[in-house]
């Protein structure tokens, strides 16, 4: 079996054998294949695509070229959740106490950010003293404990697929569906999830861009995650604005736990409860949506999804001060308002340019190297359909050290970011489609 041969064959559109695809994944993780080659075939597969077989078998090498975990130690149908990404996504902050509180256990494995903010690891650290490193034995007996943990990925997780992804980021092949849908799944199915729920975001401020991408590129996933045996499911949610009004880690820790508190942007809170209800469903603690939905409010309002929030900071060394007092946690020593120059409604705001913004005054990684301040960012006053007036707050910039050409060009970023309309705007959807196995249901 010779590489080139099955660049040729995936070129002219041919289907690539489990052999063939294991033959390339393991020569290129040994170095037996060169990166010219590899970038070859990703370019064919970027133009010729895979099948859903193929797919799947590529995600299954990358996932076994490294550590996989077996959570069959903990009880119960372990459920993971996994984000697309998107411009104020704290999700997890939310829904790992409050599916836990529900009796399904989370055993997350997150990552950092490289972009807009930190990830839902740079977040947490937010809580003083929260480590997001432990042993997976102390991993296993937390969860089987409290029936949560959030901690950071095994350096050797998915090694494969590592490597693949820092080549198609210089080879121009990042954005396809089959290559995307491997690389995010190949890391689902190495952490040892019995079933998933993917959030895929879309919009303005999300990787895809348009509806029809998103709901295809979910479709792909979910026929990896069944072709592999596990059950899952996707929603295609709204990224064409900021979720909630935070921007920034310790900013999105506080509104977390102001959702934790029964309170908090309704956005926010509605993603949640609909994702958090596919997980319960998943997990086996309800028959359907409408009886998980229940379910979950039903913990909001009594404090338990609260309560099991303090359990993992408690557990995992952080400050459960914090928790109680929010204002304790990291704070930015300057507020910049960005003000109206015009009077309407907001039409849109662009999620990606805030996003950006929020990276400029430190929030987030412009390289793996930069160092993430976690109390500055942004809080928007103002989000879609809302009336305002000229010289009304837009956003505020919560602001440290980032240098005063910085502060400027990300005020002029968020500000650019709103498009005022003179005429009302009417609501848009929080939540597009839910992608299963059996199809797509449109909302």
């Amino acid at each position: 079996m010779r590489a080139v041969d099955l660049i040729q064959k995936k070129r002219d559109g041919g289907e690539l054998s489990r052999e063939e695809i294991a033959f390339l994944i393991q020569g290129y993780s040994r170095g037996e294949i060169p990166d010219y080659q590899i970038a070859a075939w990703a370019m064919a597969v970027y133009f010729q695509g895979m099948n859903a077989r193929e797919t799947g078998d590529l995600t299954l090498e990358m996932a076994m070229s490294g550590d996989q975990v077996d959570l069959s130690p903990i009880a119960g149908v372990k459920v993971d959740k996994h984000s697309t990404g998107g411009v104020g996504d704290k999700t997890t902050v939310v829904l790992a106490p409050l599916v836990a509180s529900a009796g399904v256990p989370v055993a997350k494995m997150s990552g950092r950010g490289l972009g807009h903010t930190g990830g839902t690891l740079d977040k947490l650290e937010s809580i003083s003293g929260f480590s997001v490193e432990m042993s997976r034995e102390q991993f296993f007996a937390q969860v089987g404990e409290i029936g949560a943990a959030v901690i950071g990925q095994s350096g050797n997780i998915t090694p494969a697929d590592k490597k693949l992804y820092a080549l198609r980021d210089v080879t121009a092949t990042v954005e396809s569906i089959p290559l995307i849908a491997s690389s995010v799944m190949s890391k689902k199915i190495a952490a040892g999830a019995d079933a998933i729920v993917l959030d895929v975001k879309t919009g303005s401020g999300a990787f895809m861009k348009t509806l029809d991408d998103s709901i295809a590129l979910a479709q792909a996933m979910v026929d990896i995650g069944t072709h592999l045996g596990r059950n899952t499911v996707a929603v295609i949610s709204d990224m064409d604005q900021p979720l909630g009004y935070g921007i920034g880690n310790a900013l999105e820790i506080k509104e977390g736990i102001e959702i934790l508190r029964d309170g908090g942007p309704k956005d926010l809170r509605e993603v949640c409860l609909f994702l958090g209800s596919q997980m319960l469903v998943l997990g086996g603690k309800a028959q359907d949506e409408a009886e998980a939905r229940a379910i979950l409010e039903g913990h909001l309002a009594d404090g338990s999804a609260l309560e099991k929030f303090k359990q993992i900071v408690a557990a995992q060394g952080g400050d459960v001060t914090q928790v109680e007092a929010p204002d304790t946690l990291p704070a930015a020593k300057t507020l910049i308002e960005v003000k109206a120059e015009a009077s309407g409604y907001i039409e849109s705001i662009q999620a990606e340019a805030v996003g950006i913004a929020a990276m400029l005054l430190g929030a987030g990684r412009e390289t793996k190297e930069s160092q993430i301040d976690l109390a500055v960012g942004i809080h928007l006053a103002k989000k879609v359909g809302d009336a305002v007036a000229a010289g009304d707050t837009l956003a505020v910039l919560h602001v440290n050290a980032a240098s005063g050409e910085k502060v400027r060009e990300a005020q002029d970023k968020v500000r650019e970011a709103y498009l005022v309309s003179a005429q009302p705007v009417p609501p848009q959807p929080l939540v597009f489609a839910l992608v299963t196995k059996d199809g797509v249901t449109r909302y």
